[in-house]
């Protein structure tokens, strides 16, 4: 299996998986409608692999474009980024939410199968399981009540596909439920660039470093939690995107669908980020400690060992590289894409 296609492929965790495949090999199409992403990511994604990208500029809602990209490039498995992602704007969005996400990918597999491309792999999120019962959480936990529609998109997506490969056994269906991606390339060349204000995490302790935002809102303290502030499983970008590679390079011995979690099976607080970033990289980051946001649970890390078992994958990477890569972004490219 050598052409991949990824829709999505010039956001953040896209581009890192194009630059992953591109070093193991892979052809690499892709196909993103660049709204919250930037072709200058595939650029660099070029320069520093010295190999080709495929880019075609599209909507994963326009499923006549979709179908001639997947037979023009003799497409064999796509991996599906492509989606709105911010938390906070589902909430006030959510018409546009399900439409984007769950309409784009009812074209994107109607596509498909028409090209008779039945091999795809699913950026899922953790969000889907809710509040979990307990930690870690291991791949047959169920499906929990989301907080917010982005968190049903996914878990509405997964469902679909499941209920494809129901129908049809000839499709495999790799669900890869990421926990908290962070980091960057170690060339400092792609990372993560929000447009506005950061909703994740690491974005905005980055921005607040380099002056860009006076000080990083911590949204409570009162959790069960060791020092009380929330608790996630973050995972080394790069180590999500070679993920992606394992699930390709082991496709053929997958069966139907494969629910793998991606994560490092370690949970860090908000504080234990904000301290290992000052510690590493030797700035202050200014923080207010504020209440508690609705939807947020106290702690979620992940058990990974399936990933391990089932395509050989382990994370590599510890919090303090994590935490040293993400700033080396954030200082070579204040503005993101845009210099």
């Amino acid at each position: 299996m050598k052409n991949i296609l990824i829709t999505g492929g010039a956001g953040f965790i896209g581009s890192h998986v194009a630059l992953e495949l591109l070093e193991s090999g892979y052809n690499v199409v892709v196909y993103d409608n660049l709204v919250n992403s930037s072709k200058e990511s595939l650029k660099r994604v070029e320069e520093l692999t010295d190999k080709s990208i495929k880019f075609y500029e599209g909507d994963c809602l326009d499923e006549d474009y979709l179908l001639e990209v997947l037979k023009n490039e003799e497409i064999e498995a796509v991996i599906h980024c492509a989606a709105l992602k911010a938390v906070g704007e589902s909430v006030k969005k959510p018409l546009m939410y399900y439409h984007n996400n769950i309409t784009g990918t009812l074209s994107l597999l109607s596509a498909m199968d028409k090209a008779n491309v039945k091999n795809i792999i699913f950026s899922s999120s953790a969000t889907v399981y809710g509040k979990p019962k307990s930690v870690p959480i291991t791949e047959d936990f169920p499906k929990g009540e989301c907080t917010n529609p982005y968190g049903w998109t996914k878990s509405m997506m997964e469902q679909i596909m499941t209920d494809l490969y129901t129908s049809d056994n000839s499709w495999k269906v790799v669900l890869l439920r990421y926990f908290n991606p962070i980091g960057a390339h170690k060339s400092g060349r792609i990372g993560e660039d929000p447009k506005g204000i950061p909703n994740n995490l690491l974005p905005y302790v980055t921005q607040v470093a380099i002056g860009k935002l006076p000080y990083l809102h911590v949204y409570g303290n009162d959790y069960d939690t060791k020092d009380g502030t929330g608790v996630r499983d973050y995972i080394h970008v790069v180590d999500l995107a070679k993920g992606h590679v394992k699930a390709i390079d082991n496709l053929s011995k997958l069966n139907g669908v494969e629910v793998i979690n991606l994560a490092t099976g370690k949970g860090y607080s908000v504080l234990d980020i904000i301290n290992t970033f000052e510690k590493v990289n030797g700035i202050k980051i200014n923080y207010k400690i504020e209440a508690r946001r609705d939807g947020d649970i106290a702690q979620s890390y992940a058990d990974a060992t399936k990933a391990k078992e089932l395509i050989g994958w382990v994370a590599q990477n510890g919090l303090e590289k994590m935490l040293e890569d993400s700033w080396r972004w954030q200082k070579n490219n204040p503005n993101g894409y845009e210099q």
